[in-house]
């Protein structure tokens, strides 16, 4: 855990995570019923259950601070004064309802248009990865940094969804990484970000993907050393995209990303 100089957010962001993920695993495993969303993604009663225990804890600690979560909403445009906290409860819902033991609870703290703190917590592994703005990058309480791979041929690369990166246009280019670098998995969800974060991986894409997918894992990958943009170069949270990678190896991913 933590040492002594944690923040009173970070503390309260790791002990509201864990929490939430208790609730997580009583549903976990047991047939749990599946909902479809307006936008087609699933939803089950744990989804609800975990924003619901994450909001009401902020309201209770930080009654200021505003708040955007995937089952619950909020004001989901870009933030430029003040503090919002950023709730993803079960990140995997779909691995999660067929008991896949890869989903996490997502939690940021964006302070005037930056992400300044993130949290990823996987209760079924009982693995949880943090970052505070320049307090270094942790996962169960040991310091972790991203790899030191350069060339983008000896790079591992992982993906999320390939639907998402075929109904993008991004097929061709997603071909020619896979072709450039030594070794690709599709492992999705919280799981490809954190094998770039611990340089067990070069670089992670996602596409398609919603502001509280991608704020913890900025706050994250950045403080382990590595580097984050949009798939133009850009740093935002809020396109929907995003590659990560250990830094030395971005420019290369990036430049056929963008051709």
């Amino acid at each position: 855990m933590p040492n002594v100089d944690t923040s009173p957010e970070l503390a309260f962001a790791l002990d509201v995570c864990r929490r939430a993920g208790a609730v997580a695993m009583q549903h976990f495993d047991r047939n749990i019923e599946v909902e479809e969303k307006s936008d087609g993604t699933p939803v089950t009663a744990a989804d609800k259950q975990c924003e619901r225990l994450i909001r009401e804890s902020i309201a209770e600690k930080f009654p200021q601070d505003a708040i955007l979560g995937e089952e619950e909403g909020g004001d989901d445009s870009p933030l430029l004064k003040g503090r919002r906290w950023i709730i993803d409860p079960i990140d995997g819902t779909y691995n999660y309802a067929r008991a896949v033991p890869i989903f996490s609870t997502l939690l940021s703290l964006e302070k005037d248009g930056e992400i300044v703190l993130g949290v990823v917590y996987n209760p079924a592994a009982d693995e949880i990865f943090w970052a505070e703005k320049g307090g270094g990058a942790f996962r169960n309480g040991k310091k972790i940094k991203v790899s030191e791979i350069a060339e983008i041929k000896n790079s591992q690369f992982n993906f999320g969804a390939l639907s998402r990166v075929q109904s993008m246009g991004l097929w061709d280019v997603f071909a020619e990484i896979v072709k450039r670098t030594g070794r690709q998995r599709g492992f999705g969800d919280y799981l490809g970000f954190a094998h770039v974060f611990e340089g067990k991986a070069e670089a992670h894409l996602e596409v398609g993907v919603k502001v509280w997918d991608l704020a913890p894992m900025k706050i994250i990958v950045e403080e382990a050393g590595g580097e984050f943009t949009d798939l133009a170069g850009g740093k935002s949270v809020y396109t929907g995209s995003c590659l990560i990678s250990n830094g030395l190896v971005h420019s290369q991913f990036l430049g056929i990303l963008k051709r």
